[in-house]
């Protein structure tokens, strides 16, 4: 692992390996889901088990800093006390995007820009979710298809929880996110998709933090596979979920994996 992050050109290198379209929203492409750890080895080490690939990094960043991808959905490791824990984006141009964004009614946490800096800005959504856009990617593609599923099945979401729905589905749809009509199936929460990502919103009750989510047919079947593997299980999954089919699965840095029965 080069344990720094790579600056390549706006767009530089493509997206094929994600499925991601061309066209950008207001947010740009889609990056990474940004994650703070205190042990890289251990985090990198645990998604290498799941059967994610490890993409080459550069030097945007000076702290140690590792990128895996199942080929959907893409996790950034950092080294660092500093980053937060956010959903991470890529737009040229990101501080004149941010001044439109702001334009836009949306309120910026934090713009950094300059020579000497990595130029970016920082949002965050109404239930406290963290948002940054960088001016450039921090890794090289990964030549793997989006659907070479990892040992969890097949990524379906990142899903948030959200006290009110009405008012997260009011900010994402102003970032270029489409919500679609609130499911109840495996459990309740409100879909977005986009060309990049797909998020859900769940109640806080459910789970309180935010949770990677995984469906396949036989669920059941990967699970047991998981335990061979060595990857601790949780048999504690949110109520409403069956024990037998589903599973919780914490990475070394605190990130959960919902893995539950189903089709994409």
């Amino acid at each position: 692992m080069d344990p720094r992050g790579a600056r390549l050109p706006p767009g530089g290198g493509g997206t094929r390996h994600l499925g991601v379209k061309s066209a950008l929203g207001p947010l740009g492409r889609f990056h990474e889901l940004s994650v703070p750890t205190s042990d890289i080895r251990a985090s990198i080490e645990f998604y290498e088990r799941l059967g994610f690939t490890q993409a080459a990094t550069g030097d945007t960043w000076s702290h140690p800093y590792g990128v895996l991808t199942d080929g959907r959905i893409v996790v950034g490791l950092h080294e660092s006390s500093t980053r937060p824990a956010a959903l991470t984006f890529v737009h040229p141009g990101v501080v004149e995007q941010g001044a439109a964004l702001a334009q836009r009614g949306v309120r910026l946490e934090y713009t950094r820009s300059g020579t000497e800096v990595f130029n970016e800005v920082g949002l965050r959504d109404p239930a406290g979710q963290d948002i940054v856009i960088l001016e450039a990617r921090t890794y090289s593609p990964v030549a793997r298809s989006a659907q070479e599923t990892s040992a969890c099945g097949y990524f379906m979401h990142y899903g948030m929880p959200a006290a009110d729905f009405e008012a997260a589905r009011s900010f994402w749809e102003r970032l270029g996110f489409v919500a679609t009509d609130e499911a109840s199936v495996p459990y309740a929460h409100q879909p977005l998709t986009s060309d990049h990502l797909d998020l859900a919103f769940h109640a806080p009750r459910l789970l309180n933090q935010p949770v990677l989510v995984f469906v396949d047919e036989d669920m059941a079947a990967r699970i047991a596979r998981l335990d061979e593997l060595g990857v601790s299980v949780g048999r504690s999954v949110p109520r409403g979920l069956d024990a037998g089919s589903s599973a919780l699965v914490e990475a070394p840095e605190g990130t959960l994996l919902l893995l539950l029965t189903g089709g994409d």
